[in-house]
């Protein structure tokens, strides 16, 4: 297909996704990268008790703080 062609069914509003290679497709800044943090228990349980009233995981909360932080400073 065509550039053009792409560009004339996607600018219609069809379905362009069957026409692509996702394979390798990337999220540039979005790749998870492992950290590993020790926390003190109580920490631990402060960060399990808000997850459970928040309805999410440990890891959720974490990452949703420091990413509230980090764009305060930004």
């Amino acid at each position: 297909m065509k550039a053009s062609e792409f560009d004339d069914k996607f600018d219609a509003g069809e379905d362009v996704t069957g026409d692509l290679d996702l394979a390798g497709a990337r999220r540039p800044l979005l790749e998870a990268r492992r950290v590993n943090v020790d926390f003190p228990s109580w920490m631990v349980d402060s960060l399990d008790r808000e997850a459970r009233r928040l309805g999410v995981t440990r890891q959720s909360v974490i990452k949703m703080w420091i990413a509230e932080r980090l764009e305060r400073k930004a």
